[in-house]
């Protein structure tokens, strides 16, 4: 283990982001646990409040991302310097992503079925960070000779042609394929092939005039969902905590 992480992890210099990664991490599932306790009305935490004002904790979020980021910019990839700033900046974009749904609807949906939102979201930047951390790079150019990145129209080409495969699937609906495309060509290139979702931009465009391509569409999306869509919700709650019964959001 030892030499796997020197080989891979510290001598490249992706400690910074292994350490923004477990932060990140941390960050989320303990201020989730914090959240599930005072929704229980157990232990000794509370909602912090300024001048009867509810702050969220996507404000300090917002602070220490912004430090942290500006921090690593100035201090290199290297040093303790560049290992803290990345652990300021993982614990600031744990608060703030674990309150996407919150930014993303300017409403105080975290307890809601909306709030669903923010639990994909960390997920799918995890898993994206994984993949980085991991050796993948974006656009799928890890893989060129030093030679083929000394051509820029070789590089240029693969980023381009990785960047319309994945905007393709982002077109047919296919959101999560698509940000992954952006890592990994392959998961954007079978996005891209297969049948678009019903309700997406590709199969309003293309479908309309064709009932047998809009109907397979739509039979294949009802099977994946009724496959997916249950265990999906059942590892949302587990993460995140189950949301409410009712439409009208608690404060935390």
């Amino acid at each position: 283990m030892g030499d796997w992480l020197q080989r891979n992890i510290i001598e490249p210099g992706k400690l910074p982001l292994l350490l923004a990664l477990v932060a990140f991490l941390a960050t989320f599932l303990i201020t989730r646990l914090i959240t599930r306790l005072i929704r229980a009305g157990r232990g000794p935490f509370g909602n912090v409040q300024a001048g009867g004002v509810h702050i969220h904790h996507v404000v300090p979020g917002v602070v220490l991302t912004v430090i942290g980021g500006f921090a690593a910019v100035a201090g290199g990839t290297r040093g303790f310097g560049s290992g803290l700033a990345a652990v300021v900046f993982g614990i600031g974009a744990g608060l703030v992503l674990d309150e996407f749904a919150l930014i993303l609807h300017l409403d105080d949906v975290y307890w809601t079925e909306a709030g669903r939102k923010s639990v994909e979201v960390v997920v799918l930047t995890a898993a994206l960070v994984g993949l980085m951390l991991l050796g993948f790079s974006p656009f799928g150019v890890n893989g060129l000779t030093e030679e083929e990145l000394q051509n820029r129209g070789t590089v240029l080409l693969t980023i381009g042609i990785n960047f319309l495969i994945a905007l393709i699937a982002l077109f047919k609906g296919k959101f999560r394929m698509a940000i992954f495309g952006v890592v990994v060509p392959f998961v954007a290139i079978v996005a891209a092939i297969r049948l678009a979702r019903p309700g997406s931009s590709w199969a309003r465009r293309f479908y309309a005039r064709r009932p047998r391509t809009r109907a397979r569409a739509m039979l294949r999306a009802y099977r994946h969902d009724r496959r997916w869509a249950g265990p999906a919700r059942r590892l949302q709650d587990l993460i995140g905590g189950a949301p409410d019964r009712t439409p009208q959001p608690q404060a935390r």
